[in-house]
């Protein structure tokens, strides 16, 4: 039989009666012909409950231990959608990522998939198991200990499993009916849309939306993995929500598919460090070593042997990113005369393949904002991507100036 995943969220199966209507979609396919692997999440709410109990209970806890408690949420959403499942005669039985068995790395709480072997799922599939239904989000490391791969996970097992099984497809329900142009709470115009291409998902789920994880679309992308974006609260039928494929796959495309934002950016500036070989390195060495997430980065014309060094960050990271400068300047890495942090600003973002073919879309995003007396602070670009770092009050306004210059209310002619 040909194998189709489906990925419920947290949403999705927040009550016995939403699990009930996921079990009923489930159903509808077992008889359209599928072997059917199902991959859920926690029950919403329950993982963050769960992070609670551990830090209450240790605020230096055992890594291994965290994910033996926070990987417990999706065991029980798993079970009781395999009983929802019995009860409507269809033959399944619930997984645990242990005993597929889903084998990680060993970094606890941020592991990352090594192999799905698909005998186990397979031979149960052939004695006439219809639905396998796994608990996402969690596998066994070398130690045979439980792991956990970090939030989202079960978006990038849902995605594993397809590639694993040669799925046909791999359908994700979530709470939103597809992939929009922009966030439809901030710009009443957003358009969803039909299809998108993995690389400009890729740069839309790292910039700031948060329909997929990351890492789910970086492997989609690897092993083209068909996905499926869809609402859990509505009928679906065949060509609902949105569909991310290769690029090949989609005939007419707008030279931008979307803007992003990240509402939590910081700002930081180095003032005059010494402008010599090997600077950027004693720079951003200890800031990676420090776990700071820097993103833009921008160097300044050298004057009398002395630079500025510009670079963005999550806000969260700012004090970890001042601690990391302290101690390389005290160990004589580096020296500078300030270190300012601007916490207020936000990243916005235009992301489409059809920028390499359309010549101009930097400069009309950029003639865009400046109509809109908006100030560009930093400024990144890729092949298919430009990024600005803006003062965090015009974000809205950004966005929506943005979504209206580019015609992304519209569908491709």
């Amino acid at each position: 039989m040909p194998v189709l995943v489906m990925k419920f969220g947290g949403t999705s199966v927040a009550t016995l009666d939403r699990i009930r209507r996921a079990a009923k979609r489930v159903g509808r396919e077992v008889a359209n012909g599928y072997d059917v692997i199902v991959i859920v999440s926690a029950m919403a709410g329950e993982t963050n409950k769960l992070v609670g109990f551990v830090s209450e209970t240790s605020p230096f806890f055992d890594a291994r231990e965290y994910d033996a408690v926070v990987s417990s949420g999706e065991n029980v959403t798993a079970g009781l959608m395999a009983l929802t499942l019995q009860e409507m005669d269809i033959p399944a039985r619930s997984w645990q990522g242990w005993q597929v068995p889903l084998r990680t790395t060993d970094a606890h709480a941020a592991a990352r998939i090594e192999e799905i072997p698909t005998a186990n799922i397979n031979a149960k599939f052939a004695e006439g198991m219809k639905v396998a239904v796994v608990a996402g989000f969690q596998g066994i490391g070398p130690d045979n200990r439980i792991t956990t791969l970090g939030r989202g996970g079960s978006d990038t097992t849902a995605v594993a499993f397809a590639a694993a099984f040669g799925a046909e497809r791999c359908d994700i329900y979530t709470d939103v009916d597809g992939v929009y142009t922009t966030d439809p709470r901030i710009c009443g115009k957003a358009r969803k849309l039909e299809k998108i291409a993995f690389e400009e998902m890729l740069e839309l789920a790292s910039l700031g939306a948060k329909v997929l994880q990351t890492r789910s679309v970086e492997l989609a992308m690897r092993y083209k993995v068909r996905l499926r974006v869809l609402s859990s609260f509505e009928d679906n039928n065949e060509t609902a929500g949105t569909l991310v494929c290769d690029e090949e796959d989609i005939v007419e495309q707008n030279a931008v598919a979307g803007v992003a934002y990240s509402r939590d950016e910081a700002k930081m500036t180095l003032i005059s460090v010494a402008d010599r070989p090997g600077i950027a390195a004693a720079i951003f060495g200890p800031l990676a070593e420090a776990g700071v997430n820097v993103d833009m980065i921008v160097q300044n014309i050298s004057e009398e042997g002395r630079t500025d060094m510009t670079f963005s960050c999550p806000v969260d990271h700012v004090k970890r990113a001042q601690r990391a400068m302290e101690e390389a300047a005290a160990a004589g890495h580096i020296n500078y005369k300030e270190l300012i942090a601007d916490t207020d600003v936000c990243k916005v973002s235009i992301v489409g393949i059809g920028m390499r073919s359309h010549a101009g879309v930097a400069a009309k995003m950029f003639g865009s904002l400046r109509d809109e007396g908006i100030n560009i602070k930093v400024i990144t670009t890729s092949e298919i991507k430009v990024s600005v770092l803006i003062d965090r009050k015009y974000m809205e306004l950004a966005v929506q100036a943005l979504h209206d210059a580019f015609g992304l209310d519209r569908a491709p002619a």
